[in-house]
């Protein structure tokens, strides 16, 4: 079932914190609304429910317009960071709540009970009051309450927000596992970007109430429209430096810092002397080096994280933090001693320093 928005707009008196966004998630599509803390996802998803109203703009599900269509006729179902349970009701209760409300039959609710609790892998936990259930639980509990509706569309509310990471990895595999098995359009707003990326057929990133980028998750990381996306994504996200272009025998330069850097051979960057550009560099595509010669950018680590297989190397590249990825199998101590990085031409994302824009030409093959 599609849902589409067009030119969406949300205000609050004078404030306005959707600015006309235009969205259309195609069915069984599973597409996720990530951005920072006030970015207007959490608004969007509620016009989406009926929970919130359209300033302007049309919203449609199904091809039927819904701007003025009640929450419970929209046949979407949503659910919610603080899960949202009874507390007097049990399990199969909670589950079944929906359901009894819509004077469903007696057989029909207790098969669509098992069923779901099947699904969910709650069966054995059907007596049990939301008290005596673990946070994974209950999150799983609110899901079988929304799915036992059936409904065209799932709306998803930082559902994970209130676990620990090891419940946080534990329902996003159970959570895609779901999708994949109902395949039933759903959307998901979140904050954390590892969730987006995945979770997500399609992201779409938000900021201040606009939409930044939208793509598949691994398009948006290789190719980050702007400043912002690519900030925004990857964990530890994309390194950022300040330069101007140079020309050199073999192509356009970076330089910062009396260092230089090779550049794609872009068509903005031919002839461009002097022109001011961000730099990007993803941690995970900078090669730690031993030894300074020709094409490395020298620095000092001052920090390494150890994360097991892997480390992140710190250090300051033009005044800015620069973050390295590098896998521990060589040995601390040779990361210890690493002294500069290099990268190929082709991995470097150039941006256009007053804009904030990817220059046209880069994109990697996905």
């Amino acid at each position: 079932m599609s849902v589409q928005l067009e030119s969406i707009v949300k205000k609050y008196g004078n404030l306005q914190v959707v600015h006309g966004i235009d969205l259309e998630v195609g069915e069984k599509e599973f597409v996720v609304l990530v951005g920072p803390s006030g970015c207007g996802k959490s608004t969007t998803l509620r016009m989406i429910a009926g929970l919130e109203e359209i300033t302007q703009g049309q919203l449609t599900i199904d091809g039927r317009i819904m701007n003025r269509v009640a929450p419970k006729d929209r046949d979407v179902a949503m659910v919610f960071q603080n899960y949202a349970l009874y507390p007097h009701l049990n399990v199969a209760d909670n589950i079944a709540f929906g359901l009894k409300i819509r004077r469903e039959s007696k057989q029909s609710i207790e098969a669509s009970i098992k069923e779901v609790s099947g699904i969910l892998g709650l069966t054995e936990y059907l007596d049990r009051k939301p008290s005596d259930l673990s946070g994974g639980q209950r999150q799983r509990v609110a899901m079988g309450r929304a799915i036992v509706r059936r409904p065209k569309v799932f709306l998803f509310d930082e559902p994970l927000s209130n676990l620990d990471a090891k419940l946080r990895t534990q329902m996003r595999a159970e959570i895609k596992r779901l999708h994949n098995r109902l395949g039933v359009t759903s959307i998901y707003v979140t904050h954390d970007q590892v969730e987006a990326m995945t979770l997500a057929d399609r992201i779409v990133v938000m900021n201040d109430g606009r939409i930044e980028q939208i793509g598949a998750p691994m398009d948006l990381f290789l190719n980050p429209a702007n400043t912002f996306v690519a900030s925004f994504l990857g964990a530890p996200p994309m390194n950022q430096i300040a330069a101007v272009v140079a020309q050199s025998a073999d192509g356009p330069v970076a330089e910062f810092n009396n260092h230089s850097l090779p550049l794609p051979h872009l068509e903005g960057l031919q002839g461009a002397t002097g022109r001011e550009i961000v730099v990007g560099v993803r941690p995970e595509f900078a090669e730690p080096v031993n030894v300074v010669s020709p094409g490395v950018v020298p620095l000092e680590i001052d920090l390494i994280e150890t994360l097991g297989s892997e480390a992140l190397l710190h250090s300051m590249v033009a005044n800015e933090p620069f973050v390295m990825k590098a896998d521990t199998l060589t040995g601390i101590n040779v990361l210890q001693d690493v002294k500069g990085f290099k990268i190929p031409r082709e991995l470097i994302r150039v941006f256009d320093a007053a804009s904030g824009k990817a220059l046209p030409g880069q994109d990697q093959p996905v």
